[in-house]
């Protein structure tokens, strides 16, 4: 079977400059729930997955090179709520303090209504619902 065997996303790992202020943002913001925390290591809780997150170095299993030019996305990650939820999101987010990259938005080509904004690493986090 090999490859084809491959039936789910595991976790997705977040390289990080200031990995103290991103796992701020996923634990206040993100309301992200732990489930693993070492000095270089976080890691949430997101349905049946995890998101993790990592200090960004050049030591450990592989070396990551060098962070992304500044403003430019390294990843983007999106999150599917139900559709009444984005207007509530959108009120939460804003309410702490969260620049979005503009109001919710309908994207007819792919039936989402999405809002998009940053965290604190620069990656373009999608919440969006389908309608």
């Amino acid at each position: 079977m090999g490859l084809t065997s491959i039936r789910n996303l595991d976790y997705v790992v977040l390289l990080c400059e200031d990995l103290a202020r991103a796992q701020q943002f996923y634990l206040d913001v993100m309301k992200f729930r732990i489930e693993r925390e070492t000095p270089r290591w976080v890691s949430f809780h997101v349905g049946s997955g995890l998101l993790c997150l990592r200090q960004r170095t050049l030591e450990g299993v592989f070396q990551d090179g060098p962070g992304a030019p500044s403003g430019s996305a390294s990843v983007q990650l999106a999150f599917r709520v139900a559709p009444p939820e984005i207007d509530e999101i959108q009120a939460e987010l804003a309410a702490a303090g969260v620049d979005l990259m503009g109001p919710p938005r309908d994207i007819p080509a792919w039936g989402h209504r999405a809002i998009f904004f940053r965290d604190t690493e620069s990656n373009v986090i999608e919440i969006y619902a389908e309608v």
